[in-house]
């Protein structure tokens, strides 16, 4: 046996395995700042449905000029799957996100809507279970690293808020996301994740603007024409959407749902730092040991997770 042939394999498959954890971690930490853009343009009189809209009609204008040989899909069922894609990854899954903090904390949004890598697992499980199986490492990994999660996001003030309205909101964003992963397997390997990133794009777009119909108000050309709007708008449409979703869609395709879903985990970590770092927050022992948790549980759950 040419065990040298077999070695050098495994060391390729690392090294690649490592830039797609590589990308996927990028692609989360950045989601982790667009909380000081969305924040920006809200104090401009942009709600979040005018920032969606905005961010996501840039993105698509974006791809569309790279990415236009196919216009649909192989088969309707599968142009089906994308206008699913573009529900849970998009509409659905952002508007409930944001409306869910109009009735709960922004602790409470955080805490549910970043538990969907464990929702995930649990989904992928339940639909491949014949060729996928959840043993007793990886569990105790995702769990750390839930674990982990919480103790970021709560940072000391183990205080909750229940609100039945507010937090089934985020727990739908949580499942959309969930959904949003799970589709994803099935699409990927027949499209490419330019083509996917598009169409998720245009029925996020499409699928909003039944919204528009109660929602009269629209932001005025003077209001879109300033320059902290426009330079915000173009960080959401072309980084944080356009690039973002098509490594994240890319890094889905690679990794699998499961093990690219887990960066979320690590959503809350980015967003603390970059908090510190522009806001001065304080970095404190709760941030460091949830922090050190969620590594630990992503390592373990990425060494024993197994994907069909």
């Amino acid at each position: 046996m040419n065990f040298s042939f077999i070695n050098n394999a495994l060391y390729r498959s690392s090294r690649s395995n490592l830039l797609y954890h590589l990308v996927a971690f990028i692609t989360v930490a950045i989601w982790g700042t667009t909380f000081v853009s969305t924040k920006v343009l809200m104090l401009n009189e942009l709600s979040p449905a005018h920032i969606f809209t905005l961010r996501f009609c840039i993105a698509y204008v974006l791809m569309l000029c790279f990415n236009h040989k196919r216009l649909f899909a192989q088969s309707w069922q599968d142009e089906v799957k994308m206008a699913l894609l573009g529900i849970t990854g998009g509409s659905l899954y952002f508007m409930c996100e944001n409306e869910a903090m109009n009735y709960t904390t922004t602790t409470n949004t955080s805490l549910i809507v970043c538990s969907c890598p464990l929702f995930a697992t649990l989904l992928v499980r339940l639909v491949y279970r014949q060729t996928s199986r959840i043993n007793a490492l990886q569990l105790a990994g995702s769990l750390l690293a839930f674990a982990g999660m919480v103790i970021v996001v709560l940072n000391g003030r183990f205080v909750l808020h229940l609100s039945p309205i507010g937090d089934a909101l985020a727990f739908m964003a949580c499942i959309s996301w969930a959904v949003y992963s799970l589709l994803m397997k099935s699409v990927a390997i027949k499209y490419s994740a330019a083509f996917i990133t598009r169409k998720v794009f245009f029925y996020g777009v499409v699928t909003i603007l039944p919204y528009y119909l109660f929602e009269s108000e629209m932001p005025s050309l003077n209001v879109l024409a300033r320059p902290q709007v426009i330079g915000n708008l173009l960080f959401l449409g072309c980084l944080a959407s356009m690039v973002c979703f098509l490594t994240w869609n890319w890094c889905i395709a690679r990794l699998g749902a499961v093990k690219a879903t887990n960066w979320v985990y690590f959503n809350p970590i980015t967003t603390m730092l970059f908090a510190s770092w522009v806001l001065g927050e304080t970095i404190t022992p709760y941030f460091l040991m949830g922090a050190a948790c969620i590594l630990v549980g992503m390592y373990v759950t990425e060494r024993k997770t197994i994907e069909p």
